[in-house]
């Protein structure tokens, strides 16, 4: 009977095996599949693989993710777009685990050696789904100047406590000209921030009022009295 028990575990397992290989072909062929569409020519079948990248899931992540530092403008537009509808999908509520799995492919886009339109991308979409995971990754991009406001409005819409740390401290590490950026978030957050005046309250551009001399003053007054005078 053992024997027995033994072979029939054997075959089940074997069977799961196969099962699962040809899931992975599967969605293999259906990340081929959804790439090829975005990188047809006929705007047609580009918006039909920009419309139906969701149901393909997380694997399609990076080959969407590769697709959007293409040459041709329009493929790499559609893939922006796919991932986007992609991103949308899997954060509807009851699909938590395909939301965690989009996530854990998306970390990895921050990383430098991604386009930097890439990475920004990818840091607004984790905005979207993910939570503490994502924090550390995009609290790393606070030092890069091309991706800084990025980070620090993504860790605004970031929950949980871990990302209020990390505004914290991107502040204290923060560079003069932007630590009024950092706290703009931070208030956000309900955060009070003294001595960093508010990006809105700082002047961008320096302005000087000329007075009038007596010539101009008494032109101005017979202009304004003209005027009246028409109104009449």
């Amino acid at each position: 009977m053992r024997a027995k028990r033994l072979r029939m575990a054997a075959i089940a397992t074997a069977a799961t095996a196969a099962v699962a290989a040809g899931s992975r072909a599967a969605r293999a062929a259906a990340v081929d599949e959804l790439i090829a569409k975005v990188k047809d020519k006929d705007d047609k079948v580009r918006a039909e693989a920009m419309l139906g990248a969701g149901a393909v899931g997380a694997t399609a992540v990076k080959p969407l993710a590769g697709a959007m530092a293409d040459a041709d403008f329009e493929v790499a537009r559609a893939a922006r777009r796919a991932l986007w509808n992609l991103v949308r999908y899997v954060g509807r509520p009851g699909a938590d685990d395909e939301k965690k799995a989009t996530v854990t492919e998306l970390i990895p886009l921050l990383g430098d050696r991604q386009p930097v339109a890439v990475r920004r991308e990818a840091a607004w979409m984790l905005s979207e789904l993910a939570g503490d995971e994502a924090v550390e990754p995009v609290a790393a991009l606070l030092s890069d100047k091309e991706l800084r406001e990025d980070s620090r409005m993504v860790l605004e819409r970031l929950p949980g406590e871990k990302s209020l740390a990390a505004l914290k401290a991107g502040l204290a590490a923060a560079p003069e000209d932007f630590k009024p950026n950092v706290a703009t978030s931070l208030r956000a957050r309900g955060v009070e921030v003294p001595g960093v005046p508010s990006k809105r309250m700082v002047a961008t551009r320096q302005t000087t009022v000329k007075p009038l001399d007596a010539a101009q003053l008494q032109e101005a007054v017979k202009s304004a009295k003209q005027k009246k005078g028409k109104k009449r």
